[in-house]
């Protein structure tokens, strides 16, 4: 699994400094980082891809900062290696199409629907020669975008889940995914996925700690066929869930 040299999954403030000594001017009397700063976010956490994972990253300047770590955990809780995969809304970090590929030789489909997200998730697959396969929705998720035959393992996604906008770093395209809950674009690729994975195939969901939105989704898959599998884990001090659905 990649770590940093003394083994753990992260990156030592002094060791990041060392790569972006920018960094320095963040740090408080204590010598602590101040991630309230978003350009100290995107440092550390670019910092971050490359000293753990070996992979360079340019963040949008309006995008949300995607955190390597978080993301990596999510891959691990339903890659084993070597899968058929497709990603729904890469985002301009291309960063998890990029792990897929990367680190559990997968072999990897991605999309995204914003113009500048695209060229930058474009970019970022470029300068780490990986070989994602990006495709620019308009507006399509699954039906209409990719080929009907096509079959994959697993999909997985980092979907919008608030229900309306916020007044946060998200753009709505990141953030709103509609209905009661926040819902509505998770149980769409569910219900679209469906028919596009192999048998035995999963569809997996990276979701906040929100018991409201967790059980809507969970119902509708149960609905539609999926058996779920809800694997909670904890990175810094938020709590996210790997929420998995099994086509059976």
């Amino acid at each position: 699994m990649p770590s940093w040299k003394d083994g753990k999954l992260g990156l030592p403030v002094r060791e990041a400094i060392k790569i972006f000594p920018e960094l320095e001017k963040y740090l408080d009397e204590k010598g602590r980082l101040d991630l309230s700063n978003r350009r100290a976010r995107i440092l550390y956490n670019k910092a971050i891809a490359k000293a753990v994972f070996g992979i360079e990253v340019e963040y949008h300047p309006r995008g949300l900062i995607t955190t390597p770590i978080s993301r990596f955990i999510f891959l691990k809780t339903f890659l084993r290696g070597g899968e058929k995969v497709l990603e729904i809304g890469t985002g301009h970090s291309a960063l998890m199409a990029i792990m897929a590929d990367k680190l559990f030789n997968c072999e990897v489909w991605a999309t995204e629907v914003d113009d500048e997200f695209f060229e930058y998730a474009r970019r970022n697959i470029e300068q780490n020669k990986s070989k994602v396969n990006l495709i620019k929705s308009n507006g399509e998720i699954i039906e209409g975008l990719i080929p009907k035959g096509e079959k994959f393992d697993v999909i997985f996604s980092a979907p919008p889940y608030y229900e309306k906008p916020t007044k946060g770093v998200l753009t709505e395209r990141e953030g709103v995914g509609g209905g009661k809950y926040g819902e509505a674009f998770s149980i769409k690729i569910l219900k679209e996925g469906w028919q596009y994975l192999e048998e035995n195939g999963k569809v997996a969901l990276f979701l906040p700690d929100k018991q409201s939105l967790l059980r809507s989704i969970i119902l509708e898959g149960e609905r539609i066929g999926y058996f779920v599998q809800d694997i909670r884990f904890k990175v810094g001090t938020r709590y996210r869930h790997s929420l998995i659905f099994f086509k059976r």
